[in-house]
């Protein structure tokens, strides 16, 4: 008998964000996860860019082809990142869900997608995650950040600098420090 899901906290979508290391205008639209029996219309989505969940995604693909351009995903912390797996390309931006700071499946997932399955879109972060792990979230590929709350984007993006150097290999330094000369 397959596991009921239960819907954990659901991540915002704030108007502004860091993308790239800048303040950016947010143009995507996040939808919220459905209940376990709920179910989008792709005919009734609203135009413009939109973040579907992973699972909506996944039952409707198909019928979105034709937006892929301006169609991407959210995947909650239960879901990996091999459920996208070698289609990740197909997408423009893929979001994760961090339903909690400390629950770091987030990290692994946006690893995955960057080096197993050579994602090169918006690797967004999202939900509650908190300004001391953008230098990891920044490690493990992730070049989007949509903080919730009423917090200054601009000192938060300054956090992005908080470590020169470290000494294992990530997404954005493949060396590790003992195999690098300086």
């Amino acid at each position: 008998m397959p596991k009921p899901v239960k819907l954990g906290p659901q991540p915002g979508n704030p108007s502004e964000l860091i993308l790239n290391g800048e303040v950016s205008a947010n143009d995507w639209q996040l939808l919220p996860q459905l209940e376990e029996e709920g179910t989008i219309d792709p005919n009734s989505l609203p135009s413009g860019k939109l973040i579907l969940p992973l699972r909506q995604w996944l039952a409707h693909r198909e019928a979105l082809a034709e937006r892929s351009a301006e169609v991407g995903v959210w995947i909650d912390s239960d879901e990996g990142a091999e459920l996208i797996g070698n289609e990740a390309n197909n997408f423009p931006l893929i979001a994760v869900n961090f339903p909690a700071f400390a629950d770091g499946r987030g990290f692994t997932a946006g690893r995955m997608l960057r080096e197993r399955f050579g994602f090169k879109g918006e690797l967004r972060a999202v939900g509650g995650f908190m300004r001391d792990q953008l230098t990891y979230l920044q490690r493990c590929g992730f070049n989007a950040y949509a903080f919730e709350g009423n917090q200054s984007l601009t000192s938060l993006r300054e956090s992005l600098q908080d470590f020169g150097d470290s000494y294992q290999s990530g997404v954005d330094q493949p060396l590790p420090m003992f195999r690098r000369r300086f």
